[in-house]
């Protein structure tokens, strides 16, 4: 009887050890992180003083704010984090978040504008070395300018409840810095076919954003916002990305 007590007290000690919950880390990573979601600009460029970039065809009207409206249920954004790390501050209800990933644009025009590096300037007889924008002759059913970024977020995430995901609320505030590695102008015709032109497009090197996340339960919805041009030195458009996770992280 005094070894079947003893065997008892042992069975309830290890069930008591195995209800045990365990301390979240001081830092958490989480891998291959997608997101999902679409992306648009606030457009305000001057286009009585854009200069020689924007090259109009005879007999139509210049290029204006018009022909740079997209087609906002297919420009489409993507980032593929590779990693994002969270650091204890307080409690594990005050974080710093940060990662590394890739940001992927896709500005998809409701018109026909073409990009191009340099080189003959149509419905002209002359010759660049800048890149420019010309309307062009033909219709696409698909004109797209893709615009990729190497992209290093910094949030200060606030969390509730950081033990449970479905009760869990959640709130990253912070930026993010981006240098572009990729742009495309992608254009599929019946005249042409699918045409993919790589370039320097006058894009700024450089991307700045301010971004948010919310959390809630298992959803989280991401937003950015660039207070800077996506151009160098032509257009004045202000890019920014709205979406959700495929995850809870």
């Amino acid at each position: 009887v005094k070894n079947g007590k003893k065997d008892k007290d042992v069975n309830i000690t290890m069930g008591r050890k195995d209800k045990t919950k365990k301390k979240n880390p001081n830092v958490s990573t989480n891998w291959w992180i997608v997101d999902v979601g679409f992306n648009n600009y606030i457009d305000k460029t001057n286009y009585a003083t854009a200069g020689s970039y924007l090259i109009n065809r005879p007999g139509y009207p210049n290029l204006d704010k018009n022909d740079f409206k997209l087609r906002s249920g297919k420009s489409v954004n993507v980032n593929i984090w590779l990693f994002m790390q969270r650091l204890n501050l307080i409690e594990h209800h005050v974080n710093l978040k940060y990662g590394v990933g890739l940001e992927i644009n896709n500005y998809r025009y409701k018109s026909s504008v073409s990009y191009k590096e340099g080189g003959p300037v149509p419905y002209t007889a002359t010759q660049t070395n800048s890149p420019f924008i010309f309307r062009d002759s033909i219709s696409f059913s698909k004109n797209k300018l893709a615009a990729d970024y190497l992209t290093v977020p910094i949030m200060l995430n606030f969390v509730t409840n950081a033990d449970e995901r479905k009760n869990r609320f959640g709130l990253s505030v912070g930026v993010s810095a981006g240098y572009l590695y990729s742009q495309r102008n992608k254009q599929v015709s019946n005249d042409r076919g699918k045409l993919k032109n790589k370039g320097d497009y006058d894009l700024e090197r450089f991307k700045f954003s301010y971004i948010t996340e919310l959390t809630l339960g298992p959803v989280t919805l991401y937003g950015s916002y660039s207070p800077k041009s996506m151009y160098e030195k032509s257009l004045d458009v202000k890019p920014f990305n709205i979406g959700f996770r495929l995850g809870y992280w």
